[in-house]
């Protein structure tokens, strides 16, 4: 009776987490389109700066509650700098690039970011993959090609926020997953704080005023996404993350519902099949090191992947 009782608990935690995961992503997504419609009207500095002050709503409880002086305890600081810079750079690379571009369009560079996470993983995290994984690595990138449109729109300049942008992201994920014991009100604090920095010199001459409206919405802005990134947080304390990986990909469905409900924009053929390919890649990958670490070593291929 208990194994049945503590088995029913479990189930119930995993799908607590599924569903925190889901909503999780929504938010996400939320938040991309509230920023697509907000740059639109302001500067990318603006926004920055006042989407910071919203965030530290939720992260100052946080905060106090940790300790500030937590915040200055931390390992590796060269490690830690690359970290908020990286995570900086996807954030402002993120809003240019929405700013011209469909939601769904930069939404599908940055579903490569497990792509590039693995191929980025076995150089600077020693985690060796295989040839199978290695073909996939391959075959997303010839999706995000795809996407690109192989023409001279391949140059435009907010292609290239976009393709820069899910980079830095990815980086910023391999440099995490490398600074885990660092908690995670510290890791996010601090890129909080870089993103305010940077908000403010990018703003200087392009201040705009605004509406109670707008600056609501921006500060709306710092408050979903802290909120997204707390309930994925804790999603994954509560389910195995090979479950929940490739639930990341609803934000590409919820990129094209909201961008025709808000935006009318309407994929072309193009970012459909790159789109395609690369979520096929991904689920490849995370279906490869799933089974690495869930099979028997002698059921695995000689080369572990």
């Amino acid at each position: 009776m208990k194994t049945k009782t503590a088995a029913a608990n479990a189930g119930n935690l995993i799908m607590t987490g599924v569903v925190l995961m889901l909503l999780g992503d929504l938010l996400f997504a939320l938040n991309d389109a509230m920023g697509k419609w907000l740059v639109a009207s302001f500067a990318v500095g603006q926004v920055l700066v006042i989407r910071s002050v919203g965030a530290f709503i939720v992260l100052g409880p946080m905060i106090l509650r940790q300790g500030p002086m937590a915040l200055f305890r931390v390992e590796q600081k060269g490690l830690q700098f690359i970290r908020v810079f990286m995570a900086t750079c996807d954030v402002a690379l993120f809003y240019a690039a929405v700013a011209y571009l469909p939601l769904a369009d930069v939404m599908t560079f940055y579903m490569a970011g497990p792509i590039y996470i693995a191929a980025l993983s076995h150089f600077f995290l020693g985690e060796k993959i295989g040839w199978r994984r290695w073909l996939a690595v391959l075959i997303g990138f010839a999706g995000v090609v795809i996407a690109l449109r192989p023409s001279t729109a391949m140059l435009s300049l907010p292609s290239f926020f976009g393709l820069a942008g899910s980079l830095a992201f990815a980086l910023s994920l391999v440099m995490s997953r490398y600074l885990r014991s660092t908690s995670d009100t510290t890791l996010v604090t601090w890129q909080t704080i870089a993103a305010l920095v940077t908000g403010i010199v990018l703003s200087v001459g392009h201040w705009q005023p605004a509406t109670l409206i707008d600056w609501s919405g921006m500060l709306l802005l710092g408050i979903v996404a802290s909120c997204a990134h707390l309930l994925i947080t804790r999603s994954l304390k509560l389910a195995p993350a090979s479950l929940l990986a490739p639930l990341q990909y609803t934000l590409l469905l919820w990129a094209i519902v909201l961008g025709y409900l808000f935006f009318d924009d309407v994929p072309d053929t193009q970012i459909i099949v790159g789109a395609a390919i690369i979520v096929v890649a991904g689920l490849f990958i995370f279906h490869r090191k799933n089974l690495k670490e869930t099979v028997p070593t002698e059921a695995v291929p000689l080369d572990g992947h």
